[in-house]
């Protein structure tokens, strides 16, 4: 059963709220990142990052939830496109001395904490995640030790410090596997930091957890009224949902997956239309994959089913060409983490690779936000 405040005599952290300014910022950085450019300014960016990435002797990795132009950059460059842990796991495999990560602060950081011999930049160091940010490590260090007989959980959407503190690191594909090995152990699970990924896990497990209350802003957002509303106008569509989603959303997908999963499923021959569940980034992929078949942007709206009423990650758009330029040419966002806690956060990074490993399962194909 799930753990809640109704429920049992737990009290759960209050979350702090997300600052608005450091939202306003991120959308005023993500407007100018993705303004239009003026005529030739696209392919003179083009042509000196790479020109830069070679002089430097760097590789570009891209989230999977970035723009078309980063991700298709990263492809021509010999980098990767991926979901935060192949990212790095790609650098730690790739010779270049430097990672470009374009991605969040929590991207950058796994890839320094697999690839601490690597200097590790980021077009905007700035770029967070919600998901990151209400999970600070004073609350939650708090909430482990007071409750010392969980096994600690926590999804690779947290800082490095929070990884530290925590037993394992999960990606959301590789989350329920690990959740049923640790109920197979009798191991009760505290969950952080998504709490609808986490409510989707103990569903799937019937594992007795503790949930962070956490959400991510994007997918918080998606409304089953208005998915219900596009299905009618597209009856044929199969409903793609990420399960950060609410359960009310969860219910009416056809495929719940990671972010890797979401795009293999879209290779489906039998369908040819589909309602995305996720950030719209993911469409490079799928119509990369998939270039005759139809992608609608899941609604946030009650009622639209018009892409007016979806949603974008607005750190996410924080990364662009123009400051990927600029970041090659000063060298300044650097990722760096303690030493002490990047050796501690990379137990329980190491201890999901070497279950996935022993259970057969591929990662790579099974991808987290």
């Amino acid at each position: 059963m799930t753990a809640s405040a109704e429920n049992l005599p737990i009290k759960f952290p209050t979350l702090p709220l997300i600052d608005q300014g450091l939202l306003d910022r991120a959308w005023v950085e993500a407007a100018r990142q993705g303004a239009e450019y003026e005529s030739g300014e696209r392919e003179a960016l083009l042509a000196r990052i790479k020109r830069l990435l070679q002089e430097q002797d760097a590789v570009l990795v891209a989230h999977y939830y970035t723009s078309d132009d980063l991700q298709q950059l990263a492809e021509e460059t010999g980098g990767y496109v991926a979901d935060s842990l192949e990212m790095a796991r790609f650098g730690n495999e790739h010779p270049a001395s430097t990672l470009i990560v374009a991605g969040v602060r929590f991207m950058g950081e796994t890839a320094k904490i697999l690839n601490p011999e690597k200097r590790v930049l980021m077009p905007d160091i700035e770029a967070t995640c919600s998901l990151d940010l209400e999970c600070p490590v004073d609350l939650f260090t708090d909430f482990c030790d007071a409750h010392p007989d969980y096994t600690s959980v926590v999804y690779a959407n947290t800082s490095a410090a929070v990884k530290a503190r925590a037993d394992w690191v999960v990606t959301s594909g590789i989350a329920l596997p690990i959740i049923k090995y640790l109920a197979g152990r009798n191991e009760k699970v505290l969950w952080a930091p998504d709490r609808h990924l986490g409510s989707y896990v103990q569903r799937e497990s019937r594992v007795e957890m503790l949930i962070w209350p956490g959400s991510c802003v994007v997918h918080e957002q998606f409304k089953a009224e208005g998915i219900r509303t596009l299905k009618k106008k597209y009856p044929n569509a199969q409903i793609l949902v990420h399960p950060e989603s609410p359960e009310e959303v969860v219910a009416l997908a056809d495929v719940v997956g990671s972010t890797t999963g979401l795009i293999k499923a879209t290779l489906n021959p039998e369908v040819q239309e589909f309602i995305v569940a996720t950030e719209p980034g993911i469409f490079y992929k799928m119509r990369q994959a998939s270039p005759s078949k139809t992608f609608l942007e899941a609604p946030t709206g009650g009622l639209g089913g018009s892409c007016q009423s979806c949603l974008r990650c607005p750190w996410m758009a924080m990364n662009g060409l123009r400051n990927l330029a600029q970041v090659l040419v000063s060298g300044a966002n650097e990722i760096t983490i303690d030493e002490d806690i990047r050796q501690k956060s990379l137990i329980p990074i190491q201890r999901m690779m070497d279950f996935a490993r022993k259970q057969q399962i591929a990662l790579k194909d099974r991808g987290n936000a």
